[in-house]
């Protein structure tokens, strides 16, 4: 895989170890923000190569979490310093924000 900044694997890695802990139903219930952390950055990096915005399929918790992660690396493939949306937020900070919601 490609690098990605440290701050955003770091990040990366704490939103993977927490969603492994959570029991199902809660996985179930905390699946928003994941999601639309995942398809926001799939538009980003959609907008960015100028391709057409796709939704991301639901597969369920287990394959929410890859998604995230495929997209995480996309992203920072197109913003290797780990900043998005023109540096309003750090992809890390954004991740953060995954990681606390669905705590």
């Amino acid at each position: 895989m490609t690098a990605i900044p440290d701050e955003v694997r770091v990040e990366l890695e704490r939103v993977v170890r927490r969603w492994q802990q959570l029991p199902l139903d809660h996985a179930l219930r905390a699946s928003g923000p994941v999601r639309e952390l995942a398809q926001a950055l799939a538009d980003e990096v959609a907008d960015a190569e100028a391709r057409p915005r796709e939704t991301l399929p639901e597969l369920g918790p287990a394959t929410l979490l890859h998604q995230l992660q495929v997209c995480t690396y996309d992203a920072a493939r197109l913003h290797p310093e780990g900043r998005q949306s023109g540096g309003i937020r750090t992809l890390a900070e954004r991740l953060a924000q995954v990681r606390r919601e669905i705590s």
